[in-house]
């Protein structure tokens, strides 16, 4: 990695960091912490589950519970089953209180504030630099929070993103898409030494997948990538496609080979700036119209 972008970045992250106070024992002197408050506003005046709040801000069970036995013992949280409303007994939900609904609304009035205090001193062309700057920054920061790992296909979250690889074709192709007119793709197949199923995931939930099937006598075949839309145009495309290459590579493939539907053009984009050239075809896929392969470093 490349120290001058490095250092680019702490320097950014010292920056924001004093700048919103970050670094303050009391955040916005309100009498507590950052990490109090923004778990404070995360739980909002509708409540939120605990196993949800942990995804969203990426905290430790541990101290998750630690802020919020913290927040409960000021009397602004309760935490307690979902079945008080009426919900799944075995979910835990945490609340606000009277008390923390009133501190919630002075931290949202509080941050108005905050946020006018950063745009005030600047001209009106800088106001929107700097916001349409703070727009690309937390896409960009949002792409690098997606995690790609190995997943089996049986895994619910693998099973949710391959039908909305399905319904996703289906609304993108001529005619629809039927999965038994497709070539099936077995779990079998996606399982090591035979292949894998790569899983997307931003705050653990599931955004993207890709799989590779690996064959003895022929180049490794990549399957069924997906990318949902609240993450397209982060990359995440291109990194599953990496990830996928690079496990075929490391175990002695020496090319892929994919199929892809004329209509999905984004996807021929990305494989053929990625370096795929075309072929002919070399399957009978029903929903194809193009075939790539590209051959891959060992």
């Amino acid at each position: 990695m490349d120290s001058t972008l490095l250092a680019a970045v702490r320097r950014f992250n010292r920056t924001v960091t004093q700048r919103v106070g970050a670094l303050d024992d009391e955040y916005m002197a309100q009498g507590r912490p950052l990490g109090q408050a923004r778990l404070l506003w995360e739980i909002g005046p509708t409540g939120a589950e605990v196993a949800a709040l942990r995804a969203r801000l990426g905290l430790d069970s541990g101290y998750l519970s630690r802020l919020l036995r913290t927040l409960e013992n000021d009397g602004l949280v309760t935490v307690g089953p979902a079945d008080q409303a009426g919900g799944d007994g075995r979910v835990r939900v945490a609340q606000l209180t009277e008390a923390g609904r009133t501190e919630w609304a002075e931290l949202d009035m509080r941050s108005d504030q905050l946020a006018a205090s950063i745009l005030e001193p600047l001209t009106e062309r800088r106001r929107e630099r700097l916001v349409a700057a703070m727009a690309e920054v937390e896409r960009l920061l949002i792409g690098s929070m997606v995690a790609i790992e190995p997943c089996p296909p049986s895994d619910p979250r693998a099973r949710a993103c391959l039908r909305a690889y399905a319904r996703d074709i289906g609304r993108r192709i001529d005619g629809g898409f039927d999965p038994a007119l497709s070539k099936p793709v077995d779990d079998e197949a996606l399982v090591p030494p035979a292949g894998v199923l790569l899983l997307a995931t931003l705050n653990l939930e599931p955004v993207g997948c890709g799989a590779v099937k690996l064959h003895r006598d022929a180049p490794a075949e990549i399957k069924r990538v997906w990318v949902a839309d609240t993450v397209r145009g982060l990359g995440v495309g291109r990194r599953l496609l990496g990830e996928l290459e690079r496990y075929a590579a490391d175990r002695g493939a020496r090319a892929v080979r994919l199929d892809t539907n004329r209509n999905l053009t984004e996807a021929i984009a990305m494989y053929r700036a990625a370096g795929y050239r075309e072929i002919e075809a070399y399957n009978t896929e029903h929903y194809a119209h193009h075939w790539f392969e590209k051959e891959l470093r060992q």
